[in-house]
């Protein structure tokens, strides 16, 4: 069952210590099938070098083992609560990359500082509030998840435009159409995280790039005008 997409869940969650995200175990990728109401997570605890693809566990959207010899990240819960919500992702990818931890840690947005940073997120990266001891007690990695839903409701952020949050002093959660875009937009949030964070030692001014800035370089790459890389070639039939 779903052999394919096993394959390229496989694949996001090994470009993770590939790009410096992870160490150890620290991460996982987990991507869907919208169709089937499945989706393909990393196995718990497993070593990346001992990863394989059969290793893949298939979870429903209730987070219940369909297919798999191995027990499912422990962030299944917060996977599948995303996925029953912001219903336009086919991939998420959790990590405990430092520069993103250290503004989670810090119970601080990522601030959209940079290009770099619109050029993905159009807007700052929120931080959740802390999750109570009643939440982490009860229904931690669940809880996890209905925190960030919350987070993005309260504050109308289109969770499609800015495809990432960070969990007040856990790390960052990232999504994307599919699992390997999931990845990408970790990486992102990585380098955009350490850039605002040398940024703002060397100012106490507000540095957030102005909105026609943001609006440049967010829609250049986003969006019906789009414009920036190449465009599918047209065949033309001539006959």
């Amino acid at each position: 069952m779903l052999e394919e997409l096993k394959n390229e869940v496989y694949q996001a969650n090994m470009s993770l210590p590939k790009l410096g995200l992870v160490t150890f175990t620290w991460g996982n990728v987990s991507g869907i099938d919208r169709e089937k109401g499945l989706f393909v997570i990393k196995p718990s605890g497993v070593a990346y070098e001992d990863l394989k693809p059969d290793d893949m566990v298939v979870v429903d959207l209730d987070g219940n083992v369909v297919e798999g010899d191995l027990n499912p990240s422990s962030d299944t819960p917060t996977h599948a609560y995303l996925y029953r919500h912001f219903k336009n992702i086919g991939g998420i990818t959790h990590t405990h990359s430092p520069w993103g931890v250290s503004f989670a840690a810090a119970q601080m947005d990522i601030p959209a500082v940079s290009t770099t940073h619109a050029d993905t997120f159009y807007g700052d990266i929120p931080c959740t509030p802390a999750l109570s001891q009643e939440e982490i007690q009860s229904a931690y990695e669940l809880n996890t998840g209905k925190v960030i839903v919350s987070e993005f409701e309260q504050r109308q952020i289109d969770p499609d435009a800015t495809p990432a949050v960070l969990v007040s002093q856990h790390g960052p959660f990232t999504w994307g159409v599919d699992a390997s875009k999931s990845v990408y937009n970790a990486k992102v949030l990585e380098v955009s995280a350490e850039i605002s964070y040398h940024a703002l030692q060397s100012t106490r001014s507000d540095i957030h790039v102005p909105q026609y800035l943001l609006d440049k370089h967010y829609y250049r790459k986003h969006g019906v005008n789009a414009y920036y890389g190449q465009k599918e070639a047209v065949s033309v039939n001539h006959s």
